[in-house]
């Protein structure tokens, strides 16, 4: 039937109405927070590109996490930001790394209260700043490989919940579950960065991680941002090599890809919304030009209803805020 006899604005016409009618709902559930850790003291170091962000020592960490439960936020993604780097990126697989310690504190404090994913990657570990080994100016697939599950097992050994490599090295999933399984640490997940492209979204990231390449880029590894079919060939392939939850990031100009890879796969699927999308609200927000809250959980909405199960996003917190308040009655 159509107009008259049609009338959609009917199922709009109270808040409460559009509440009950609403396809798509945001949690605070949904959110994981990433948090940089520092090992430079007692650091609370503010993100010039990325304001709300800082670099944090592990004991303000535990208070940013303590903070962050209250308003429902469980998941954390950590980065971490070494004393000192080299060419085999010794302190991202070091027992006593910056990560390991910070994984073992904050499972000491909050327990199974959190879910912890380390950032399984070594750009911030590297001299040079690349995700693997270097060879004649060339990133190795295979032996960055290899690092990378070893820092994998070093991770989950600490106490981290999942791993997530972000390198986009061929068949890294593959090489950190069979160590891990080799290693007896069979119950943690792994969340394969599946299609990470090579995004000019990255800048204030490299930033707050100190990550920057010193040479060329990462589009050899990276993907191309113009290439839908690869990007779902590479999701099939980490979910073939043991991958729990599979990743396409950035967000917000891949929604297509997250609703495609809803479609094809059953494996839990996370979504990046990365620094550059966090700092461009920001800097519309702080120049009023837009309604930051409003933006903000309009555009994780959007997210969501492209398919991501879980959102990565550095206004976990905030968002959540606005969800408990909006909730309240």
């Amino acid at each position: 039937m159509t107009f008259p006899m049609t009338r959609l604005r009917r199922r709009r016409k109270t808040p409460v109405l559009r509440e009950l009618l609403a396809e798509t709902h945001l949690r605070a559930s949904d959110f994981v927070y990433p948090l940089f850790i520092s090992d430079r003291g007692d650091a609370r170091l503010p993100v010039e590109a990325m304001p709300g962000v800082y670099q944090l020592s592990i004991d303000n960490a535990l208070i940013e996490i303590g903070q962050a439960l209250e308003y429902g936020v469980k998941a954390f993604l950590l980065f971490g930001l070494p004393e000192e780097k080299d060419q085999e990126a010794t302190a991202a697989w070091d027992d006593h790394g910056i990560i390991q310690r910070a994984i073992r504190r904050i499972k000491k404090q909050f327990g199974d209260d959190v879910i912890l994913m380390a950032d399984t990657c070594v750009c911030e570990y590297m001299t040079h700043g690349h995700c693997g080994i270097v060879m004649e100016g060339r990133v190795l697939n295979d032996p960055s490989a290899e690092l990378i599950a070893r820092v994998a097992v070093s991770q989950v050994a600490a106490g981290a919940d999942v791993v997530a490599p972000s390198a986009m090295m061929d068949g890294q999933a593959l090489f950190i579950r069979e160590a891990l399984d080799e290693a007896g640490l069979d119950d943690a997940l792994v969340m394969g960065y599946s299609a990470k492209f090579a995004s000019s979204l990255y800048g204030p990231f490299r930033e707050a991680a100190e990550s920057a390449p010193v040479f060329g880029d990462r589009k050899t590894y990276q993907m191309d941002a113009r290439n839908a079919r690869e990007a779902l060939e590479e999701i099939t392939l980490d979910v073939m090599e043991g991958a729990d939850i599979v990743m396409i990031k950035p967000a917000l100009g891949y929604l297509d890809l997250i609703y495609q890879a809803g479609e094809m796969v059953s494996t839990p699927i996370a979504a990046y919304c990365v620094s550059g999308e966090y700092s461009m609200i920001k800097a519309a927000a702080q120049n009023g030009w837009i309604d930051e809250e409003a933006v903000t959980l309009e555009l994780l909405g959007g997210v969501k209803r492209a398919g991501a199960d879980l959102i990565i996003t550095y206004h976990a917190v905030d968002a959540a805020r606005w969800l408990m308040r909006d909730a309240m009655p």
